[in-house]
């Protein structure tokens, strides 16, 4: 899997088509990660105290790996990611646009 945590994303297909934002969690097992403020679903809280009420709170939700592409921070396109062995032997990833470190 290309992404990990903290790189800036867009999404390329579905419901959040093109919107940006920073991934939290990855889920190499399923293919899948989270990115903070997308695919916000609901979920009921109970009350974990007497006197205060039950509540919604919105998380962000999965979404495939495939619905995303990786933002290069210094040419702000939407890159494919590739890699590349530097001079002390070790393997990085580069933009595919620019050619600068991600």
């Amino acid at each position: 899997m290309k992404i990990k945590k903290g790189d800036t994303i867009k999404i390329i297909s579905g419901n959040d088509k093109g919107k940006q934002g920073k991934v939290i969690a990855v889920i190499p097992v399923e293919g899948r990660i989270v990115v903070e403020g997308l695919n916000m679903k609901k979920k009921h809280m109970r009350p974990r105290q007497q006197n205060k009420k039950g509540e919604l709170v919105h998380i962000p939700g999965a979404f495939p790996v495939s619905r995303a592409m990786i933002v290069c921070s210094k040419c702000s396109k939407v890159v494919r990611v590739k890699h590349a062995v530097n001079d002390e032997g070790r393997k990085m990833r580069v933009c595919g646009a620019c050619g600068s470190e991600l």
